[in-house]
C-alpha cells in the first residue's frame, strides 16, 4: 500500500503549507478520533486535521492550507496504550502503529510488552483483533495464535522500506501525479512509471534503490491511481473544510 506510515516516522516533521511554504507545526502526536480512524495531527496547542495533508514525505508534511484548530473533542491517543486481555490481564503496551494518511485507517499495531516475548521485543497485530477503548486496548485470550514479528508482520510495506526508497518512491509519484488519469489501464500506467524511472536514472546516484523504488511502484500501480485519483477530492474537501470553519459555517 502505497500511502502507509508508521507514527515514529512523522513524529519530529515539520507540516508546511504548501502553497505559502510557511511551517505550520511540528508533528509531536497523533490522534484517532471517535471513529475509530486517525484524524488529527499535532504539536500539543495546535491540530492540524489529517483531511489537510496533502503529502508526507521523508523529512516534511505538505498541507492544502494554512489552517490548524483548538484541540476537537474525543481525541485518543494510541502511542503507549495498554494492551489487555478481555479477562483485563494487562500484556503489554502499543509502541508504534500504521495508519493510511490518505484515508486514516489504522493498517497495524506494533506491540511491546510481554505478549511478544514469543516473537522478540516487538510484535504486529491487525486491526480486526483489537478493540480500542478511551484507556485501553482489548485483545482476546488467543491472540497469540494471530501474532506476527515485525518483519513479517510489515513485509513488502513502504513504511520498511530505506529511507532512500521512500524519498525515490515519494519522488516519481509526484511526477506521475499529472501523467496518470483514473482511466489508464494497466500497461499505461507501468510504461508511466518506466518513464519517469528512466529520467531519474540519468542523475540518480543510488541506482539500487531506484530500481526498488520502480519495482514497488509497478507492484503497487492500482494504488498509485488510486491515490492520485483520490488526491483532487481530498484537496476539494479540505478547501470546503477550511472555508467552512474560517466562515464559521461548520
Amino acid at each position: 500500500m502505497l500511502n502507509i506510515v508508521r507514527r515514529s516516522q512523522i513524529i519530529g516533521l515539520m507540516a508546511f503549507d504548501s502553497s505559502m511554504t510557511a511551517p505550520l507545526i511540528q508533528v509531536e502526536e497523533v490522534w484517532l478520533d471517535e471513529t475509530g480512524q486517525i484524524a488529527y495531527l499535532s504539536n500539543g496547542r495546535e491540530y492540524l486535521s489529517l483531511e489537510q495533508v496533502s503529502s508526507v514525505g521523508t523529512e516534511a508534511i505538505a498541507t492544502y492550507g494554512h489552517l490548524t484548530v483548538n484541540a476537537p473533542t474525543n481525541l485518543r491517543r494510541l502511542h503507549q496504550l495498554a494492551v489487555q486481555s478481555t479477562q483485563g490481564e494487562t500484556l503489554g503496551w502499543i509502541e508504534d502503529f500504521l495508519f493510511d494518511w490518505q484515508t486514516g485507517e489504522i493498517v497495524a499495531y506494533i506491540l511491546g510488552g510481554e505478549i511478544t516475548l514469543p516473537l522478540g521485543s516487538r510484535a504486529v497485530l491487525y486491526p480486526e483483533d483489537v478493540q480500542i477503548t478511551a484507556r485501553k486496548a482489548i485483545v482476546r485470550t488467543d491472540v497469540q495464535d494471530t501474532l506476527k514479528s515485525e518483519s513479517e508482520g510489515l513485509q513488502g510495506l513502504l513504511s520498511e522500506k530505506s529511507q532512500q526508497v521512500r524519498k525515490l518512491v515519494q519522488i516519481m509519484s509526484d511526477r506521475l501525479h499529472n501523467l496518470i488519469s483514473p482511466h489508464d489501464r494497466p500497461e499505461a500506467v507501468r510504461v508511466k512509471i518506466k518513464t519517469v524511472s528512466d529520467e531519474l536514472a540519468s542523475h540518480e546516484r543510488d541506482r539500487h534503490a531506484l530500481k526498488e523504488a520502480t519495482e514497488f511502484l509497478h507492484q503497487q500501480w492500482h494504488h498509485l491511481q488510486q491515490s492520485i485519483s483520490r488526491a483532487g477530492s481530498r484537496s476539494k474537501a479540505a478547501l470546503d473544510s477550511a472555508w467552512r470553519q474560517l466562515t464559521g459555517k461548520i
